[in-house]
Parts: structure tokens; C-alpha cells; sequence
């Protein structure tokens, strides 16, 4: 069996404050194959797009990997230089598509000088053959081709985030990180963006690291999912088998939040209080203060991401009570997700 394309292993990121050092990830673990849709789902703060800066060699300068390991096609990535970074990954390997396209561009050059330029580093393409691309992934993002040539203020904030997006995908990467990517956009833009995303997995086997706070826009796009709560993983697996067969409290009731055309009647899950500040090491459950059916164990100690036990391999949930997430459900008054049949495993 191949290696997956991307292994977050254990991984650990904390930032220095005047306060202490602030764990912002801790212990997440996950992969991504070739041509697999993967989703980060979470409230502001999950560690989500801390994550993501991780992969791509961006932290901010108070920001550090604590531990754990990231490995991309096998060689660990966590400790590459600039140099190394610019070289062997960013931009025809893994692209990334970055939460706020404001800064994201360099005011001071034509989006096609900036195309030049990625692609005179990583590509052995013609000018006029990087200005073809760029042309044909303007149309893609519904910008007309004639706007290449125009600086970034020339843009709205809805175009800056669309030439952002064609500069993401011009090179097609092999994996492509997109932090909010479609926040800016109307609906009809997003579907075409992710159709041509679809055609590029179906065509290249292009992966995608998609971080929204929306778990119903992964559910829509994504193959699998992890869903993360103040930096810890709460629940991961298929989109299948978290969507119907929740197995953490936060992923249930995080999930519940959202409304469903399915479901236009059902009343919208209320998640109380506030996601911990995490000064020093993570030593409990992340969750326990905010959840209704927290038990003395969950605050004493941090539970692992461990198998739930059902058809789904890669499904797995860090809650000491997974075991019983159905009849907690019930007891909720909420639906009850679908049970295998049999009991609970």
C-alpha cells in the first residue's frame, strides 16, 4: 500500500504569549490520499487554520511545532527551510488559498507579473504559455481574461479572493489548502469552483485540505472529515459516517447547529460558553466545561482519538463516552443518528 500523500502525525503547535505559551493544536493526527477531499471543521480558535500554516511552512513568528510529525509523500516537511519550502513544495505541490485574500497579493505587482513569477521558479513554462494559463483559470474563477494585467486594488475584495484562487490552482498542485476559500463568493461561484476542483481530482487525482467553520459546505464536498474543538481533534473519518453516526458530543451538537434542506423543521442546536484559552499543556478534554454530558474523567484527563468501531476503518472519536453517544443523543431529545444495526458497535 502506497503512502498517503499527506501524514499529520501527533502533531503539536503552540505560539509564545505574555501570558504563557498558548497550545493552539495538540496530538492531531490525520491523512490524506491521492485525489481524496479532506475537510477541517471547527469554531474560530479550533487550531483549523493553525494547522494548515503548519503544512505550508507559514506560522506566524511566535508560532512553533511542539511536537509530532508532518510528512508529505513520505519525507518530513515540519522542519524544511524557506529554502526548501520554495524549492520542493509551495505552489506546484501544495498550493495554498489563503483566508484573507486582502493581503494575500502584492500591491505593487500585475497579477500576471506574479503569475510570472511563480511560474518562472516552478515551472519550465513559456511567459506566453503562463499568461494562457492564467487566462483560462481567470475564466474558471469568472474573471475576465483582459484583467490579468491589472493590480490587486483594481480587484473588489470578491475578485482579489477569485485571482487568488486562479493563481492557487494555475500550476495544478497535487494538494491544494484552502482556508475559507469561498467566503467572498456567491453560491453560484462557489459551485463552479468546486466543480472544476471536482474535475481536477478526477482528471490529476488533486487533493484538497478544505478549513471551513461550515461543516454542512464539507458534507456537500468532501470525502472525509476531521472536526477539531479548541485544539484538539474531536472526531474524524468519512463524511458518511460522522454525518450519520456522530460519536462525539461536540461533532453531534456542532453538526445539529447547522440548518439541513432535509430538515427545514428541525430546531438549531445552541453550543454554550466559549472555547478554552490553552496556556501550557492540554491535560483534559477541551470540551468538558461546554458539554452536557461531561463526567468527572474528562476533566482529569485528555481522551485519545481511538476507533468507534463501526463499518468506517478511519472513523474514530477522543471522547471516554463514545460508546454511549446514542442513548446520549436520545436523552437530548434530538434524533437519534443511525445506528448500525445491533447495538453500538
Amino acid at each position: 500500500m502506497s503512502d498517503p500523500l499527506l501524514e499529520v502525525e501527533d502533531l503539536t503547535i503552540r505560539y509564545e504569549t505574555d501570558g504563557g505559551d498558548l497550545t493552539a493544536v495538540s496530538g492531531a493526527s490525520f491523512t490524506i490520499d491521492d485525489g481524496e477531499f479532506f475537510g477541517l471543521a471547527g469554531e474560530s480558535g479550533s487550531g483549523k487554520s493553525t494547522t494548515a500554516k503548519a503544512i505550508i511552512g507559514g506560522l506566524d513568528d511566535n508560532g512553533r511545532v511542539d511536537g509530532g510529525t508532518i510528512r508529505y509523500r513520505g519525507e518530513e516537511i515540519q522542519d524544511f527551510t524557506e529554502k526548501q519550502l520554495n524549492k520542493q513544495l509551495r505552489w506546484k505541490e501544495i498550493s495554498w488559498i489563503p483566508q484573507s485574500s486582502m493581503n494575500s497579493l502584492d500591491p505593487l505587482q500585475r497579477v500576471s507579473e506574479q503569475a510570472m513569477e511563480i511560474g518562472r521558479v516552478h515551472t519550465d513554462l513559456s511567459k506566453e504559455a503562463i499568461r494562457e494559463k492564467l487566462k483560462e483559470m481567470f475564466a474558471v474563477v469568472g474573471l475576465q481574461e483582459s484583467r490579468i494585467d491589472d493590480y490587486p486594488h483594481q480587484f473588489s475584495g470578491g475578485m482579489q479572493q477569485r485571482a487568488i484562487i486562479a493563481l492557487a490552482l494555475f500550476l495544478e498542485p497535487s494538494l491544494v489548502i484552502a482556508d475559507e476559500p469561498t467566503t467572498a463568493l456567491d453560491v453560484i461561484m462557489q459551485d463552479q469552483i468546486f466543480k472544476y476542483l471536482d474535475r481536477m481530482k478526477d482528471d490529476a487525482e488533486t487533493s484538497l485540505l478544505l478549513i471551513t467553520h461550515d461543516i454542512s459546505v464539507i458534507f456537500e464536498s468532501c470525502d472525509s472529515v476531521a472536526i477539531m474543538h479548541a485544539s484538539q481533534i474531536a472526531e474524524r473519518g468519512s463524511t458518511e459516517a460522522v454525518h450519520d453516526n456522530p460519536r462525539h458530543p461536540y461533532a453531534f451538537m456542532f453538526k445539529e447547529a447547522f440548518p439541513d434542506i432535509r430538515e427545514p423543521d428541525r430546531d438549531l442546536e445552541v453550543i454554550d460558553g466559549y472555547p478554552p484559552e490553552l496556556i501550557g499543556e492540554v491535560s483534559a478534554c477541551s470540551f468538558a466545561d461546554r458539554c452536557p454530558w461531561a463526567e468527572a474523567e474528562c476533566r482529569e484527563s485528555a481522551p485519545p482519538l481511538d476507533p468507534v468501531g463501526d463499518d468506517d476503518a478511519t472513523h474514530a472519536a477522543s471522547c471516554f463516552r463514545a460508546d454511549e453517544a446514542y442513548e446520549l443523543y436520545e436523552k437530548h431529545g434530538a434524533a437519534d443518528p443511525a445506528a448500525p444495526e445491533g447495538g453500538d458497535d
